[in-house]
């Protein structure tokens, strides 16, 4: 699955884990060492920004301290 395949621009773990080619379980291992930006929570749901996962991606899939450092960068 692509991100532009996934409507509303929200990914669940599933969507995540088609996007980077790993499982879901994966995907929750990554989360709690630290390893993916962190997800959104909506009540008990949990998603990820499209838009920021097809950007980690693109940039490497930086650590998610390294990826919150480079986003609050100024850009210039």
């Amino acid at each position: 699955m692509t991100v532009k395949e996934a409507m509303g621009g929200l990914l669940t773990v599933r969507d995540v884990a088609g996007v980077l080619r790993i499982s879901s379980r994966q995907v929750q291992k990554l989360r709690a060492s630290g390893r993916i930006p962190a997800p959104v929570k909506l009540a008990r749901s949990t998603r990820w920004r499209a838009d920021e996962i097809q950007a980690w991606v693109q940039a490497g899939c930086p650590a998610a301290d390294e990826w919150t450092a480079r986003k609050g960068a100024p850009r210039g």
